[in-house]
Order: structure tokens, then sequence, then C-alpha cells
């Protein structure tokens, strides 16, 4: 593609560089960016409310966190369907009619009466949302590629604007004792029909529609585009034999995943770093109520205020993320912000109190903001990974660590109190220092 000079901005060329985008595209990423909204909202607004579910249950710390943890085992096995549902019925239908049923199975969770009903209800809220989650970003992606540009933090931008909402919500709901039941039906009601409404407003089509350009070029390619294809790869990709003087590919190194196992070592060290941070994240989602509550017996909207601040937090950062991170790198922002989340919450666990507790969990969530995209990025635009298995190996650490975290953090309060437990969070920050060498470091976008 050429681009025209600075110089002649007002020239035909200059102005086809950048093509106004179409109406469908724009209500499109509106649509898209509600469903995140939404997808933020619904779950987060039941996590001020966890103290009043664990009451009334009368379960333990360890129990509750294994509880929780049973969630992400849902993700884990109901993601592997998303690609099928996606193909039969497009991210469009996908993300909406998961969107719902997310909504529905948390209706289960506000009113669960047993351990085994809390379980189960987290574990198909968890399944339903990483169908929505797959499907949400996919057709997100559609989008992105209408308006030829990066659009997508934006989006999870959203997300964490709608955590922080639902969260507010729960904790307005928490002080002004609205029975938990009464505030699940309202979310499936206003949640749900919301998600309906958004489906109109989607792109339509099938999913493939905005890559068969790409796909018609691909198949026809320049004599420039022929020579940067690797031999292997075109091998690969044919299925033909080398000639008899190639050499022997059974020589070749050893792969795992279709890694080699230098990428597959980069792409688990990008788990790594994903993994310490959903679990700073997941700190302040399952037990941040419960320490202001417990800790320093907070009002119940007080408490609630914890999970608040870390994703409100989280959001600034996220929405100013690209900017900062265009400056300095992934590799030295991550640092700096496992940095701030250490030093803030050892300040809050040293200096007890609710004021130094809420900025402790500020900047938790300020500290992580970045590293979803961070990761994301570094895992897909590594030299020798095949595009989406990168992201695949990144996404499974990331799940893998809100599965192992809330157990130990619940067995280790019941152990010690909840406020020794929560050292956790620093140690957190250290694993993401030690694992931030495979972030990229800052580069010209």
């Amino acid at each position: 593609m050429t681009v025209a000079p600075s110089s002649s901005s007002s020239s035909p060329a200059s102005r086809s560089a950048r093509p106004r985008v179409a109406l469908d595209a724009r209500r499109a990423r509106w649509a898209v960016s509600l469903i995140f909204f939404l997808n933020g909202a619904s779950f987060c607004a039941i996590l001020p409310r966890y103290p009043e579910i664990v009451e009334s249950i009368g379960l333990s710390n360890a129990a509750f966190g294994l509880a929780v943890g049973v969630g992400p085992l849902g993700g884990l096995a109901a993601g592997l369907f998303a690609a099928t549902l996606m193909r039969r019925l497009g991210s469009s239908k996908v993300s909406v009619i998961f969107q719902i049923i997310a909504s529905t199975t948390h209706l289960l969770v506000y009113t669960s009466g047993s351990w085994l009903w809390l379980a189960s209800a987290l574990f198909l809220a968890a399944a339903a949302d990483s169908i929505t989650d797959i499907a949400m970003n996919a057709h997100g992606m559609r989008v992105e590629r209408r308006y030829g540009r990066s659009i997508l933090n934006s989006y999870h931008g959203y997300w964490s604007l709608g955590a922080v909402a639902g969260g507010l919500v729960g904790a307005a709901c928490a002080q002004l004792e609205v029975p938990l039941w009464a505030q699940g039906l309202a979310g499936l009601v206003v949640f749900g029909a919301l998600a309906a409404a958004s489906h109109r407003f989607l792109l339509t089509g099938a999913d493939t529609t905005e890559r068969e350009p790409a796909a018609a070029s691909a198949a026809s390619p320049s004599a420039a585009s022929a020579g940067s294809i690797p031999e292997a790869a075109a091998d690969d990709v044919t299925g033909m034999d080398r000639p008899a003087s190639a050499p022997d590919v059974s020589r070749a190194p050893r792969r795992i995943a279709g890694m080699t196992a230098r990428g597959f070592a980069l792409v688990a060290a990008l788990g790594m770093v994903l993994v310490f941070a959903g679990s700073t994240e997941d700190a302040g989602n399952t037990w941040g109520a419960l320490f202001m509550s417990r800790t320093f017996d907070a009002a119940p909207f007080v408490a609630g205020l914890a999970f608040v601040a870390l994703q409100g937090a989280q959001t600034i950062g996220r929405f100013l993320g690209d900017g900062v991170v265009d400056r300095l790198g992934d590799r030295l922002t991550a640092r700096i912000g496992a940095l701030l989340s250490a030093a803030g919450m050892s300040f809050a666990l040293l200096v007890p109190h609710p004021v130094t507790a809420l900025i402790g969990f500020a900047l938790a969530g300020w500290g992580v903001a970045t590293l979803f995209p961070a990761a994301y990025r570094s895992a897909d635009e590594m030299d020798g990974v095949a595009p989406g298995v990168g992201i695949t190996v990144v996404g499974w650490f990331a799940r893998l660590g809100f599965f192992l975290t809330p157990p130990l953090v619940g067995a280790l309060a019941d152990a010690l109190t909840l406020r020794y437990a929560l050292w956790m969070m620093p140690i957190y920050a250290l694993g993401i220092l030690i694992f931030s060498g495979s972030l990229a470091t800052r580069t010209t976008r």
C-alpha cells in the first residue's frame, strides 16, 4: 500500500490512506464494547456479596477458596467448544447467547445454599464466560479489521469499566441489604435484555468475511512476498517433499505444539507472567471484601470498595496503557507495575487500615493493568510460533493460575488469618519480575 506524504495531506491519496469507517462497523464497535461491559458487570456484581454467601452457607476460608477454584475448570473445558459453536452460529450469536446464559448461572451463585451448589454454579458460570470471552473477542477482531487499526485494548477497558460498575452495584446492594436472589434476578433481566438488544448492531455475515481479501491475496502472492516464506514453512503448507539434496527433516529440532523447545519455553514464561497477574487480580476479586469485613469489621459498602479500588485503577491503567507501553515497552512497564503492586500491598499489610488497604489494592490493579495484552502481543509476534498457538498456550496458563491460587490463599487464611495469607500478593509481584524478561522491549509501532 502506498502512503501519501504528509505534505500533501489534502490529496486524494492521503484521504484514501485512512478511509472513513462505515456506519455498521462503528455501530458494531459500540455493540461489542457493550457486551464486554456487561460481561464484566454481571459477574463482578456478585463479588461484594461473597461475605454474605459464605456466611449463609457457613464455609471456611479453605472451603470457599476451593469452590472458587473449581470455576476455572469449567472455563478450561467449555472453551474447547467455542470454535465449533462459532463456526455453526457465528461469533455474534454465540457472544450474545452465552452472555445471557452466564447471567442466568450468576443467579444460581446468588441463591447458593450449599458448598456443592456454589461450586457447581461457579463452574457453570466460568464455562459460559469462557465461550462468551472467546466469541466477543473474535467479533471484536472482525470490527478491528474493518477499522484497519488497533481498537482491541479499548474493549478490555470497557470490561474493566463494567467490572467497576458491577462492583459498585453489588456493594450498594449489600449496604442496603437487598436480598441476594433479588439482585441476581434483576441482573439477569437487565444484563440479559441489554445483551439481546446489542445483537442487531453486530456485524452480519460469516466470521471469515473480513479475512477473504487477505486470503485471496495469499492465494496469488506477489513476487516480493513469495521469497519471504521460509522453505520449511512452504513444505508444511503444500505437503510436498523436499528435494533429495535438502537436509533430513528427521534431524530438525524437536517441536512442542508446533514450536521449538526454546519457543515453547518463552511462551511458557509469558504464561507465567499471566499466572501471577491473574492471581493478583483474583486476590482482590475473591478476597478483597472478606479481608475488609473480617480485618476491619468494615460496613458492607466499604468492604466492597476493595474490589472497586483494584478494578478502578486497572480500568484507568488499561485506557492509558497504550501510550505508556509505546514509550517504555512492555517489559519495563511490567517491571514498574510489579514494583508498584508489591510496594502498595506491602504497605497495606504492614500498616493495616481501611484506607491503606484500598490504596494497596488500587496499586495492585494499576500494576498489572497492561500485562494480559502485553503477554498476548509477545506470544503472537514471537518468531517461529504459528499464529494463534502462542496465545492459546498463554491463555491456558492464565486459567491455571485462576484455578490454583484461590484454594492456596484460603488454606493459608485458615492457618494464619487472611491478612497474612494476602502476603502472597507481593510474592506474585516478585514472580512477574522474574518472568518479565520474556516480554517485548520498546519497539516502533
